[in-house]
Order: C-alpha cells, then sequence, then structure tokens
C-alpha cells in the first residue's frame, strides 16, 4: 500500500468547539447591549479573533476604543477556554477514532492542519493527541485559509507532497486552500456549502474503508 499524508482540521471535522465560540460571542454581544445569531456565527468560521470581533461590533453597530478592545477578546477567549477545560471524549464527531486508527495500522501519514491556537489542548482533552504524526495550528502559520499554508506545512511536517496529501474540511476556505495547494479536498458537511470540494461526506460514518484504500492507492 503507497503511504498518503492524511490531514484534518480540527473544528467541525474532529471536534464541534464552534457551538462554544457561539456560546462566548453571544455573551459578549449581550453584555454590549445586542443579540448574535446562529446565522452570524457561521459567518465567522475559520475568521481570526480579530476579525470576528470587529464584524460583530459592526453588527451591533458597536465602537470601543483600543483598550477596551483587547479586553473583550481577552474576555471571550477565557470564556472559551472554560469550555475547552471540560471537554472529554464524548465531543469527538462520530467514527472519527475509527478512521484514525485504520490510517495508523495502514502506516499512513496523519497531521492536523487547523487555525485553532487551542488545538493541542483540545486533541490532549479528547485524548487524540498521540493519533496524530504532526500538529500545525493556529500558533505556527501566519497566513489564514483559504491560504494553504496551514496544509502545505502539516504536509512538510510528514514529509509527503502535498499531491499526496487529502484533507478533511468543513469550511469553504479550508477546501479552497486544500484545492489550492494540490491536495485532495474532502468536505465534511454540506453539499450546498462545500460543493468545491472533491468528495463530500455528511459525517465520517459515511466514509468507508475501501473507500479510503481508494485515496491511498490512487
Amino acid at each position: 500500500m503507497k503511504r498518503k499524508g492524511f490531514i484534518f482540521d480540527l473544528d467541525g471535522v474532529i471536534v464541534d468547539t464552534a457551538k462554544y465560540h457561539f456560546l462566548a460571542w453571544k455573551n459578549l454581544a449581550h453584555s454590549l447591549g445586542f443579540d448574535f445569531t446562529e446565522a452570524q456565527n457561521e459567518q465567522l468560521k475559520g475568521v481570526s479573533r480579530v476579525d470576528s470581533l470587529n464584524k460583530i461590533l459592526a453588527w451591533g453597530n458597536t465602537r470601543v476604543s483600543e483598550d477596551k478592545f483587547q479586553a473583550l477578546m481577552t474576555l471571550k477567549n477565557d470564556e472559551y477556554l472554560g469550555y475547552i477545560d471540560k471537554m472529554d471524549d464524548s465531543e469527538i464527531l462520530i467514527d472519527v477514532p475509527k478512521v484514525l486508527d485504520f490510517l495508523k495500522a495502514n502506516n499512513q501519514g496523519v497531521s492536523l492542519g487547523s487555525a485553532s491556537k487551542n488545538a493541542r489542548k483540545i486533541l490532549d482533552k479528547v485524548h487524540l493527541l498521540a493519533k496524530f504524526d504532526a500538529i500545525v495550528d493556529g500558533n505556527d502559520v501566519s497566513k489564514a485559509k483559504p491560504d494553504p499554508e496551514v496544509f502545505l506545512n502539516a504536509a512538510s511536517a510528514i514529509k509527503i507532497k502535498p499531491e499526496n496529501c487529502i484533507v478533511f474540511e468543513d469550511s469553504v476556505a479550508g477546501v479552497q486552500a486544500a484545492n489550492i495547494a494540490n491536495m485532495i479536498s474532502i468536505g465534511i458537511g454540506s453539499k450546498d456549502v462545500l460543493h468545491e470540494a472533491d468528495y463530500i461526506f455528511n459525517d465520517f460514518s459515511e466514509i468507508s474503508e475501501d473507500f479510503i484504500k481508494e485515496l491511498i492507492n490512487k
């Protein structure tokens, strides 16, 4: 069997931490006197904390000083980390460990390519850290998706050429980044949203071992 590189995004692919970002941003918006909706939260997927707060303040038609802006970012992150601290392996999305175990058993390269700066902490909390040969997260990159930097670094870290890598992603920007990097893109989520991906599945329960073998032997 050939050796390929399998690169996983974190939020929405391995675990769903989007709900915790939503709760923390919603509480922040309420503290400033306006509401924040789930539809707005969807627009923040893959967006940096600074840009997210700028968008939220604009939606709330609210201006704050630079000091207050920094304080709000810290407040939001502290609340988010509070939720992360309580995570355990019950938060892993369906059949992710099964796919990871199959890849490891067949000597495939496995790495993480995530914008999250808390990726290592989250993987540790859900007991998946040891399943990854390399982790590239928000602390290791300067450019956000759809720039392919995070995936190119994740491929380099496991010493596998980009054209021999497969990326699992749940965001449009992530799928675009994988495509730009000349990698096979697999969308996890809605066909309507992720139509630019090479393959699309609702979740990992739909991904068979035969399909993974096909990807490896391509």
